[in-house]
């Protein structure tokens, strides 16, 4: 696919940033949302150099219902039919028992991964309807399937991404738009250093001793959805590193029995 129109929420770093990277190098043009201008226009500058892309940034925090209205409503006119949203902006914040967890913490969860993915949806998939043409891709997570000690909240907010991909799906049956939901196992990015307060040790240790997904994989994984024909939908898709079975089935090299 080329020339299209492709909106990825959270591009700044990580599976948002090689998202980036990826459809930039297939000649579309980007709209990239994050909070980090510095970031963001470093990315800028560095695709709009190696590729034949056009780049506009759209600086503003997802939780924001204000800033994301007044951006979509305010894009320049080559950016305004978005063709491709990638919703996938979202955090885990600590390991703590739901009992026991901190309530803005579950609040910025709540807020980032399921509210601001649905405000989202709300602004950008109308434009897609009249247009009669359009993907939509949720970044979910294999958390969002079963529940594991210590995540309920995040699980519970990608188990939520989960029915919000399925129930779009069936709202948008009767039209030619697609929804994909990719759901991602261990990847390497900077999720774990964000879910334990910037502690870098405890962040290396969830990928000790295994080849983890990076960034760059879940990215491929998302071009390939997007590239699929007009008459294919790929609903959906679970990417996990080879040493894994599970969200907790981890086969650790010298761990294991």
């Amino acid at each position: 696919m080329k020339n299209k129109t492709i909106f990825i929420t959270g591009a700044s770093s990580g599976i948002g940033e090689a998202c980036a990277r990826k459809f930039a190098s297939e000649g579309n043009i980007l709209i990239l949302n994050g909070r980090n201008r510095i970031l963001l226009e470093s990315l800028k500058h560095e695709l709009e150099t190696s590729y034949s892309t056009s780049i506009h940034l759209a600086i503003f925090d997802v939780r924001d219902h204000e800033a994301a209205t007044q951006a979509i409503n305010s894009l320049p006119a080559p950016f305004q039919n978005i063709d491709v949203l990638i919703n996938n902006a979202g955090l885990a914040l600590g390991v703590d028992k739901e009992y026991e967890g901190n309530m803005d913490d579950y609040t910025t969860m709540i807020d980032t991964n399921i509210t601001a993915l649905l405000h989202m949806t709300r602004l950008i998939v109308p434009g897609m309807i009249e247009r009669n043409c359009g993907h939509i891709i949720n970044i979910g997570s294999i958390a969002g399937e079963k529940a594991y000690p210590g995540g309920s909240v995040y699980c519970a907010t990608k188990a939520a991404v989960k029915a919000l991909s399925d129930g779009l799906r069936m709202d948008l049956y009767h039209t030619p738009i697609r929804v994909t939901l990719l759901k991602p196992g261990l990847v390497e990015t900077r999720f774990s250093i964000v879910r334990y307060y910037g502690n870098e040790q405890k962040a290396a240790h969830v990928y000790r001793h295994i080849q983890p997904l990076t960034g760059k994989d879940i990215a491929e994984s998302a071009y390939f959805a997007a590239d699929a024909p007009a008459h294919v939908q790929i609903s959906e898709m679970e990417i996990l590193a080879t040493h894994q079975a599970s969200a907790q089935m981890v086969w650790r090299e010298g761990e294991n029995p």
